[in-house]
């Protein structure tokens, strides 16, 4: 049996995030749809993490085991052919027996999608925030640096998320303009439930005007949802990344990436 460990990019406009649902079209539906045409079989999938409907990747990373020796460049040119248009497989290599995307992952990197123009633009409406109110991209960047640091990030997870421990370390997170569209990236060894929406609904309310920058060690310190920003919009949201190389996760972290 052989352990793949494939990279997606999707657009998830049309899905309700990555996971199967009973009652709604997901990513991980759609490329089981696509396997099962490749080998005529469905196959049991293990995802890097979960999507919220409407959330995009450049590199979002699952694994699958098969007893089909298809080679790896050969399964990725074969399942583009039956995925649909808004989802492509990347790159697919072996990996260990014992390999899992999810609980091996070293970290993560989420960017924020920001149209900051006073008129919206049609081709981005799915695809990125927009916010006609010109925004102060150095503000933003300070605001968003604060975040940095290993803590309980309580304050930053939606009601809904199951897990117990919310300590989290982002080591990079920070705010760039490239002419109207403001880009939030941030990367982190893991995130609580709608973790990276939340950061970035505290950012731009920081910007209004609502916040003061210093009042963001508080709002953390505080552990209470009610105290951050509101919850940004999903369609702006994409995961960029899973890191399992170390000597890449190391040059992320030091921002030598």
């Amino acid at each position: 049996m052989r352990n793949l460990l494939l990279t997606l990019a999707f657009r998830g406009t049309a899905y309700h995030g990555f996971q199967v649902q009973a009652n709604a079209r997901t990513v991980c539906e759609a490329f089981q749809d696509a396997v099962q045409r490749v080998i005529s079989r469905r196959c049991d999938v293990k995802g890097a993490s979960r999507t919220d409907a409407g959330v995009h990747a450049n590199g979002f990373a699952l694994g699958m085991k098969i007893e089909e020796e298809i080679p790896c460049d050969a399964l990725v040119r074969a399942l583009n052919v039956h995925l649909p248009p808004d989802i492509a497989v990347l790159s697919c290599r072996e990996v260990p027996a014992d390999f899992h995307p999810r609980y091996m992952a070293l970290g993560k990197r989420y960017l924020y999608k920001i149209w900051n123009a006073r008129e919206k633009n049609p081709f981005l409406t799915d695809l990125a925030y927009h916010v006609p109110k010109r925004i102060d991209a150095a503000l933003a960047n300070r605001a968003a640096g604060l975040f940095v640091g290993e803590r309980d990030f309580s304050a930053l997870c939606a009601a809904g998320g199951s897990v117990q421990d919310k300590v989290r370390h982002i080591h990079r997170c920070g705010v760039v303009r490239e002419g109207d569209l403001l880009v939030l990236s941030v990367t982190g060894d893991g995130f609580l439930y709608n973790m990276v929406r939340i950061l970035t609904g505290t950012v731009l309310e920081v910007c209004a005007g609502r916040y003061a920058p210093e009042e963001i060690p508080e709002i953390l310190d505080s552990c209470d949802r009610t105290r951050a920003g509101t919850t940004a919009p999903a369609h702006g949201l994409y995961l960029d990344r899973v890191f399992y190389d170390r000597e890449e996760w190391e040059a992320e972290v030091n921002g030598l990436g």
